[in-house]
């Protein structure tokens, strides 16, 4: 794994797909992803994130794993990361199938009470999914990642079905958000799809109150929100 290099081509999940070609923090997400890798043991099973922190550590174990020829299986809740196991020879088995023994997964903010925001990935359903099959749980995140209040510095994802993004635009509104868009993709015209065929709006909101996740989550047409709370974790 390059050590604080700005050319992260060594790390492109293959010729077709370069990412990432930039990741914030390298030097500090590296370390984490060393500590990460030094918890497999053999025969495990890992459940790995989305996001650059997920995918240092899932190159990272796939190295330690290489080198001590272990027998070790991975979860994945995003394309990327699936692809980038495949290259490393890692055998993969689909989402939901078993319960990895434990997992790794990156976050955007925490806040002091342990709450998270995620899903500036646009995975958040499947990282939903994966968290909640693992046994056990280890948050890789750098220490620009702790803020005071949850939504400091970016909004709430929340994934919504295509035909319902005016439908929980006004929700949203009714529940406090201050302004609320559809995320638009980077190297398409139109909106970001998730890997379910989702769609995606971020959300701002000037205070985010415990309980507001399962206040949208009721709301018809959301598929899932960024705001992970009550979720059990370790840092990495």
């Amino acid at each position: 794994m390059p050590s604080g290099s700005d050319d992260l081509s060594a790390l492109y999940a293959s010729e077709a797909l370069h990412w990432p070609e930039q990741v914030s923090n390298l030097e500090a997400k590296q370390e984490v992803a060393q500590r990460i890798a030094g918890r497999v043991t053999d025969g495990d099973l890992v459940g790995i994130g989305s996001g650059s922190a997920s995918y240092l550590s899932l190159w990272a174990i796939g190295e330690r794993v290489r080198a001590e020829s272990l027998a070790v299986r991975v979860v994945t809740s995003s394309y990327e990361t699936q692809v980038a196991a495949v290259r490393l020879g890692l055998q993969t088995l689909p989402l939901g199938s078993l319960r990895p023994d434990w997992g790794v997964d990156g976050a955007d903010e925490i806040d002091p009470h342990g709450r998270l925001l995620k899903g500036r990935g646009g995975a958040l359903f499947m990282e939903k999914i994966l968290w909640a099959s693992c046994r056990r749980m280890y948050l890789a995140i750098d220490p620009s990642k702790h803020v005071q209040r949850l939504g400091e510095r970016f909004p709430v994802p929340v994934e919504v079905h295509r035909h319902a993004v005016d439908l929980v635009g006004r929700a949203l509104e009714q529940h406090g958000c201050a302004r609320w868009v559809l995320r638009l993709a980077g190297g398409k015209d139109g909106p970001v799809v998730t890997e379910w065929g989702n769609l995606v709006i971020d959300a701002w909101f000037d205070q985010i109150p415990h309980g507001l996740h399962g206040e949208l989550k009721a709301v018809s047409g959301v598929i899932e929100t960024g705001l992970f709370e009550g979720y059990r974790f370790e840092l990495a």
